[in-house]
């Protein structure tokens, strides 16, 4: 049975690939690999980085005795590539790993009904809802990371979505990495045991942290909200100004949306200085600045603040649409939603947050920063071969752009 769904899995993930070889090697440093979804139709090939579904399925074949995974929402379509992936789920609850699932609450508007009751009906997986903002205030799980038997895990932007897997430009690393997957764990042990806190009514503690967590080392993880998230893991609002202090020639930056601007009540959009002023700080001392986001970035206000950082010297912005398939428009998809950094060659960021507010200061995120020329070389070169393509433009800043379409 095994052996079939693995061929079932090979079949869907290579399925209308035409623009993209086969992956015929994967890009490692230590024990970190880059993953990267490729959106089919594209000329975005990436023939030395593997696909999430093969990765995925391989992770849960390989559980023995736990798979927790956490993500804002999921949503899968029968006959899509990833819909093999739960079938690799399904096989691991089946033979008695257990498997917990913990989704926020917010997200059900944006998932699919029918997905959420396959997985309920998965053997030995308990599935939990999580109104993460009960925690934060006003903050989601935006995160998406699983981990497998506390000692291999995966952190990145694909959601727990068939798009992601198929028509979305995605990024994520998989860890085979003792300690930074504990860490993983203790994240998902803490929200697990918040949602059942929050579940009574009862209130939850802020997490103990020692006055510096662990940001050191070559490879290290960071997390948000800092207030809950565990002692020893950094925490990602601060890390990310830090990094983007020590910048001294080039950040490279990709994402989905980037604004200084936060969801507040009433629809209102409060001001969120913090990553602008660091990156203009940067600006300010010299350091040239490539950021580039999606077309779903093009809504006023956000655009507005692109624009007045695209007129400064050395700062260049891009936006970048995706051509729709030849089976027509797919609402929530054909987007860049990578979220990316590389510092000056030697310093990588891979994470599940966009930069704005509401994320890294609300929110449950996770992100992965690695101080390895290698590894920063290759996001680097992943982020240039969108931004050269016919599908990147530099913004206007003459122009009114249009109200994205995401759906119809």
């Amino acid at each position: 049975m095994q052996s079939n769904i693995l061929s079932k899995t090979l079949a869907l993930c290579l399925l209308s690939l035409a623009a993209a070889a086969p992956a015929s090697a994967d890009f490692r440093a230590g024990g970190f690999e880059l993953v990267h979804t490729v959106p089919v139709e594209t000329a975005l090939a990436t023939p030395d980085l593997r696909e999430p579904c093969i990765v995925w399925s391989e992770m849960f074949d390989a559980a023995r005795h736990d798979i927790v995974i956490a993500q804002f929402y999921v949503a899968s379509q029968r006959g899509a590539r990833f819909d093999s992936v739960i079938e690799h789920l399904a096989a691991a609850g089946a033979r008695g790993v257990r498997i917990r699932f913990l989704m926020e609450e917010r997200g059900k508007s944006a998932s699919d009904a029918a997905t959420i009751e396959r997985l309920r009906a998965v053997p030995n997986l308990e599935f939990r809802f999580m109104e993460y903002g009960k925690l934060s205030g006003n903050g989601i799980i935006h995160a998406k990371y699983l981990v497998v038997d506390g000692r291999s895990a995966y952190l990145g932007s694909q959601n727990f979505d068939w798009r992601s897997f198929a028509h979305i430009h995605e990024t994520g690393v998989k860890i085979d990495d003792d300690a930074i997957a504990a860490q993983m764990q203790q994240i998902f042990e803490f929200d697990w045991r918040a949602q059942g806190l929050i579940a009574q009514g009862l209130a939850v503690a802020r997490a103990e942290r020692p006055s510096a967590a662990a940001t050191h080392g070559n490879v290290y993880l960071v997390a948000s909200p800092a207030a809950y998230t565990p002692a020893q893991v950094g925490d990602s609002e601060a890390e990310l100004v830090s990094l983007l202090g020590q910048a001294r020639e080039e950040i490279e930056i990709q994402l989905l949306d980037y604004a200084p601007l936060s969801y507040g009540p009433n629809h209102t959009r409060p001001y969120y200085a913090v990553i602008d002023n660091a990156l203009r700080a940067a600006q300010a001392r010299g350091v040239r600045i490539k950021l580039m986001v999606s077309n779903w970035n093009t809504e006023a206000p956000a655009i507005d603040y692109l624009k007045s950082l695209a007129v400064l010297p050395g700062v260049e912005v891009r936006i970048v649409t995706l051509p729709q398939t030849a089976q027509g428009f797919i609402p929530y998809a054909r987007v860049i939603h990578s979220k990316t950094m590389s510092i000056d060659g030697q310093v990588a960021w891979i994470g599940t947050s966009n930069w704005a507010g509401g994320y890294l200061d609300k929110s449950r995120n996770l992100e992965l920063v690695l101080r390895d020329a290698a590894f920063a070389r290759r996001i680097r070169e992943l982020h240039r071969q969108t931004w050269d393509s016919p599908y990147a433009e530099p913004i206007d800043v003459t122009r009114r752009y249009p109200k994205p379409v995401k759906s119809k």
